[in-house]
């Protein structure tokens, strides 16, 4: 196996208060999406501090060490990682994805993903339209949200599959629901929330809603509300279903309303001190969580072969089922149910 290499550059005095990125682009005969995913990836140390910020403003004399991983292989291998699988036949697989898990490989995460434990489960049986890296992967979850995902198996499934999920529901049976623990309570008991989505200007690695974004819908209803020392609910259980497909979705509309999830570092840092009004367990338990309070616990579409209906539920993941009973430790108040 091939060893890892460091390479070590010394900021010139010229380069002072320079960004990273352009930096080792200058001295490293990178190109910059290559440097960039190497950033984000812990691979670069500046006086022995590990770096994840492109953007990061360097000093003169600083020195920063630049490991080069040996080259992963570009062919997944099957990996024994345990699956809990909710459906099986000859042409799908629908899991039940813990929180943690990524999908597929990408930069950083080229081993112990779901695709991954799928060669080793399923074999030679996956589908091979989404190619060698995403073999039958027809939709996503984020790592850190747990839930229902369905899989292909054939290339027929593949196809139909990929279909109902372009459809979003517009025509045909498929249907997605999502619980949400937020911070505060939407004033309304239901919404629709229509905002293009697109990449955020300044960091590569989130979405934002942005004028010229692709389109974006989802809606949501109030489950419970919780409520702290005080009188006004400090987070609510919403039931969320969505119109469209696009990344981080729920997490960036739910944050555009004023309305983070708990646990969202990403989307929601400006509410880390909502959680001192929190009762201590509940406190407890969102610190414990660490990760967004999201999980995809609904998946509704027409089986590819049979044409038959199928309906899937999960309950909530541990980590989750302890923060809503810590929330909702002294009664929740609860509001119209989640179909």
């Amino acid at each position: 196996m091939a060893k890892d290499a460091t390479q070590t550059i010394v900021v010139a005095a010229s380069e002072d208060a320079e960004r990273l990125d352009r930096v080792l682009a200058a001295h490293a005969g990178l190109s910059r999406s290559r440097l960039k995913a190497l950033i984000l990836a812990g691979e670069i140390a500046i006086d022995g501090r590990t770096i994840r910020d492109p953007a990061h403003r360097v000093n003169a004399g600083a020195s920063i060490a630049l490991r080069m991983p040996p080259p992963a292989d570009p062919i997944p291998r099957a990996e024994t990682i345990e699956l809990a699988v909710v459906y099986e036949d000859a042409e799908l697989i629908v899991i039940d994805k813990p929180a943690g898990l990524v999908v597929h490989p990408a930069a950083g995460n080229w081993s112990g993903t779901l695709v991954n434990a799928l060669i080793a489960h399923c074999g030679a049986s996956l589908s091979g339209i989404g190619g060698v890296r995403r073999p039958g992967i027809v939709h996503r979850l984020d790592k850190d949200t747990s839930g229902l995902l369905v899989v292909a198996k054939t290339d027929a499934a593949h196809r139909s599959l990929a279909a109902q999920f372009a459809d979003h529901g517009r025509t045909g049976p498929l249907e997605r629901g999502y619980l949400a623990f937020v911070w505060g309570a939407p004033d309304r008991p239901k919404g629709r929330i229509e905002a293009p989505i697109a990449r955020h200007p300044h960091a590569r690695d989130k979405m934002a809603v942005r004028e010229g974004g692709r389109h974006a819908v989802t809606r949501w209803e109030v489950a419970e509300r919780y409520f702290g020392p005080g009188r006004d609910p400090v987070a609510s259980l919403l039931g969320c279903r969505l119109e469209t497909g696009r990344s981080h979705q729920i997490r960036v509309h739910l944050a555009h309303i004023g309305h983070p999830l708990l646990g969202d570092s990403v989307y929601g840092p400006g509410f880390k001190t909502k959680a001192a009004l929190l009762r201590p367990a509940a406190r407890d338990a969102l610190t414990r969580l660490d990760r967004q309070a999201l999980h995809a616990h609904m998946l509704c579409f027409e089986h590819p072969k049979t044409r038959h209906f199928l309906e899937f539920h999960s309950e909530l993941p541990v980590e989750l089922a302890r923060l809503r009973d810590s929330l909702a430790e002294k009664g929740p108040q609860k509001a119209a149910g989640i179909g």
